[in-house]
């Protein structure tokens, strides 16, 4: 390699003039050093003996080789010992790197300390006082506040607790209680309003200082200055809706407001052919298969659905548009009457057990009562608080209702007069349900209780709460009077007895459908054997009361429209139910 190197190329003799003699190129220059392969040996067997040159080409392999070792075996220098680790750790494997931990908490391998309650709760308070506190994983080390470290000397609230000799000096300056006889004057009783003679100088100062702003106060006054006062908060900071008790209005939508006998909507039709006049289960329930007829008239979605009692030739409907709307539910099946008077949403109706008259609620804080025929308002109620839910006493002559101030108050029709307020509960009220022909209801809560009451009587009878309950959005009494269904907000129906204990079924529960998010009406037919109940994703589900298995969905309206909230069954025909959710259209199906 070297000869090669050091030999020069010559040119051809057609580029040189004859006779004279080539110049040699230039040697170029090699950058590798020329290294024999004894003298590698010789160096190599050098530093196997000279462990500080060795280091430098082997530390590399070292640390590769056990990287959890704790020893060095060299002098490792700056660079390498700011090096990161070679690659993540496994924070499950044990020191000795062999060995997986067992999980003990559900999220991996917690390390348990051992420090006791005490001392944990006295650091807390340090931390909470003075801004500071130890940590427990450091020896002398703190977190928070250094300032505040170096101030107190890291002494926690227990060190800096005065000795006993600091209290009985402290004690000491302070004036004497007085004797508790005696009002007025030497030797009243002061209390704890005792003050300490340290603070006598101070007192006097502030005690000064408020006599001066009277003082200056009184001055304006007598000069004729008056201090502009600050204004009032507006209407809507105030987050309070004014009384819009003067707007209700009505409109009949019908061909006559009377037919040819003079009788209105009110009255049962006779000409059809079914009776109407029946006891309601009287017959056999089905399943409803198809969509018979959609009603169109809110703008909003639909909060809830009630058919007139007994007879069902009547629906009422609610939506968050503020309109309550009256359907034909026979013959042309068109809508008969429109009620405006709310200013915001409406949460929630209920029918008159006769029918003559029904309530509703609002978000605008107002429960009203409304003349079924001709549309007026008999009656206003309010609290001042928002009424989410409310039921009408079977006998008719007073009503409960649910609040979002967690109460539960029970007004009398004729006097409009608050007669009882039920507070026990610690959420807004979702749900009411008498059971017993009025003798007792039932209230569930957003705070994931159940509550049994003796109408009246504003002392439970009967409080069930469990960690695994989920809060109970929605109910439906079983027309035995037996049960009670509930809407529960972990996708399922459960069932309570409704009868003394109130205890829960545990073999009875409805599941396959989605109501996470969403109140959805639970709805029962009238002969009890089956139960209705919306779906987030635009379906209604029946369920057979007795086995819990589920027989139908219906898909009313499809998922892009919105879940179905409200529901209801008629109380007369055998397979009819009306429902409606978020897309503000009722749907007929049969």
């Amino acid at each position: 390699m070297t000869g090669l190197l050091d030999a020069g190329y010559e040119s051809s003799d057609d580029e040189t003039p004859s006779g004279q003699p080539t110049p040699a190129l230039a040697k170029p220059l090699n950058a590798a050093p020329e290294v024999s392969t004894e003298v590698w040996s010789t160096l190599s067997r050098r530093l196997a003996c000279e462990p500080n040159n060795f280091q430098e080409h082997t530390q590399m392999q070292i640390m590769l080789a056990n990287p959890s070792s704790t020893t060095l075996t060299y002098n490792v220098t700056y660079d390498n010992l700011a090096r990161p680790s070679q690659g993540p750790a496994n924070p499950f494997r044990s020191a000795s790197g062999n060995a997986l931990k067992r999980k003990n908490v559900l999220t991996g391998n917690a390390e348990e300390t051992a420090i006791s309650e005490a001392t944990f709760k006295t650091q807390h308070r340090t931390f909470q006082s003075l801004g500071y506190t130890r940590d427990p994983s450091l020896n002398g080390a703190f977190v928070g506040d250094q300032s505040a470290v170096a101030k107190y000397g890291g002494k926690d609230v227990v060190q800096l607790r005065p000795s006993k000799q600091d209290s009985a000096a402290i004690r000491a300056k302070r004036q004497k209680k007085g004797d508790s006889s005696i009002v007025d004057g030497e030797g009243a009783y002061l209390g704890p309003w005792a003050k300490y003679q340290s603070d006598d100088i101070a007192y006097e100062q502030a005690e000064a200082a408020a006599d001066q702003e009277l003082a200056s106060d009184e001055e304006w006054v007598e000069e004729g200055i008056v201090p502009t006062p600050l204004p009032a908060p507006p209407q809507e900071a105030t987050a309070y809706s004014g009384d819009s008790s003067t707007a209700e209005t009505t409109q009949f939508h019908g061909e006559s407001e009377f037919d040819y006998q003079g009788r209105t909507y009110m009255h049962v039709p006779q000409d059809l052919d079914i009776d109407l006049r029946k006891e309601a289960g009287s017959t056999p329930s089905y399943v409803p298969k198809k969509l018979i007829h959609v009603y169109k008239y809110h703008t909003k979605p639909i909060t809830s659905l009630r058919f007139i009692p007994h007879s069902s030739h009547l629906l009422l409907s609610s939506s968050a548009d503020a309109k309550l709307a009256l359907w034909d539910a026979h013959h042309d099946r068109t809508l008969l009457r429109t009620f405006s008077g709310h200013s915001k949403a409406i949460t929630d109706t209920d029918f008159h057990p006769t029918g003559r008259s029904f309530l509703s609620a609002s978000y605008d804080r107002q429960m009203k009562l409304w003349d079924t025929e001709t549309g007026k308002v008999i009656a206003r109620f309010s609290t001042g608080k928002t009424p989410h839910t409310l039921r009408f006493h079977p006998e008719g002559n007073e009503f409960i209702a649910g609040m979002s101030d967690k109460k539960i108050v029970q007004f009398d029709t004729r006097s409009g007069e608050l007669t009882q307020e039920y507070d026990h509960h610690l959420g807004p009220i979702n749900t009411l349900t008498f059971v017993e022909e009025g003798r007792r209801f039932i209230s569930t809560s957003d705070d994931k209780s159940l509550r049994a009451w003796e109408y009246g009587i504003p002392v439970p009878i009967k409080f069930i709460a469990d960690p695994s309950m989920y809060a109970l959005v929605r109910s439906g009494p079983h027309p035995s009077g037996k049960y009670v269904a509930f809407q529960s907000a972990d996708n399922q129906i459960v069932v309570y007895a409704a009868g003394d204990k109130f205890r829960q079924n545990r073999k009875k529960g409805f599941r396959g459908h989605n109501t996470s998010g969403y109140a959805i009406d639970v709805a029962i037919s009238p002969d009890g054997g089956i139960l209705a109940s919306g779906d987030t994703g635009g379906f209604v589900c029946f369920w057979d009361w007795k086995t819990g298995k589920m027989w139908h969905k219906i898909q009313a309206g499809g998922e892009s429209k919105g879940a179905v909230t409200c529901i209801a069954w008629h109380q007369q025909e055998s397979s009819k139910v009306a429902t409606g959710g978020l897309d503000g259209v009722i749907r007929y199906w049969d």
